[in-house]
């Protein structure tokens, strides 16, 4: 196949990062705390050079939507062997709101304008774990799916997606243009080396905004309140079946 992957790149507060929720319960604490590129999105983005490498693709573009922080995480994706990055760029409160669906609505215009053969992105973001935008992707676009990849060869214009379910693995066939989502054992992403991170300082990232793809931002949902999960209370050890039995009665469990 000879074409352009779509790349989709989130930038997430870092996974060894201990989330805080806001005082005022609106979100969680964002300023100040380390941000770095999602991990699924990285195994995409391996994913997409491992293609190119191959000469099975001709171009990878890496595409964030965001704040200006967000060239962070294109930076991260070109040092790793992408080609060219498009950061769309969200602030204020179109961030805040910012969805799945928007997301998708970008995506799906960028894939038209850049008349890609492939979008690969991860298959959920560490942050929200949603796990909608691939599927979502695909429906605007009326393309096919293959999401929850643990393999992605192809074969003669179709591409062949070996998927994690629930029963164990399910291998499909599927015609392109379509859209991937990466599993975590689709691959090991690369570590970008210092020569890289230099390079990838002279690539090109486009900058735009959501409007000059004619996508409209607004959200149909809205955040009421965010709590932190409830503490886990400490268990206890009993000696018999018959201790067991008498501590669920007196907890009233039965």
């Amino acid at each position: 196949m000879s074409g352009r992957v779509l790349v989709g790149v989130k930038r997430v507060i870092d996974y060894a990062v201990k989330i805080r929720v806001k005082p005022d319960h609106t979100g969680v604490v964002t300023d100040g705390v380390k941000h770095s590129m999602n991990p699924f999105c990285e195994i995409a983005v391996e994913e997409a050079v491992k293609l190119k490498e191959k000469k099975l693709i001709q171009e990878v573009v890496a595409v964030s939507c965001g704040p200006q922080q967000s060239q962070e995480t294109i930076r991260t994706a070109l040092a790793m062997g992408a080609d060219r990055g498009i950061h769309v760029e969200v602030s204020g409160k179109d961030y805040d709101s910012l969805g799945p669906l928007q997301v998708s609505k970008i995506l799906a215009a960028l894939a038209k304008k850049e008349e890609a053969q492939l979008v690969i992105l991860g298959k959920q973001a560490i942050d929200d774990d949603c796990n909608q935008t691939g599927q979502m992707t695909a429906a605007l676009l009326d393309w096919p799916q293959g999401t929850f990849a643990s393999e992605v060869s192809l074969e003669a214009g179709k591409v062949k997606v070996v998927r994690e379910i629930d029963g164990g693995l399910e291998t499909i066939k599927i015609n392109t243009p379509a859209v991937l989502t990466a599993d975590l054992r689709l691959n090991t992403p690369r570590y970008a080396t210092l020569p890289n991170i230099m390079k990838a300082k002279k690539k090109k990232i486009a900058n735009m905004k959501p409007a000059d793809l004619g996508v409209d931002l607004t959200s149909r949902l809205e955040v009421l309140r965010v709590d932190e999960p409830p503490q886990r209370q400490a268990g206890m050890k009993v000696e018999t079946v018959e201790d067991l039995v008498g501590k669920l009665k007196e907890a009233g469990k039965v």
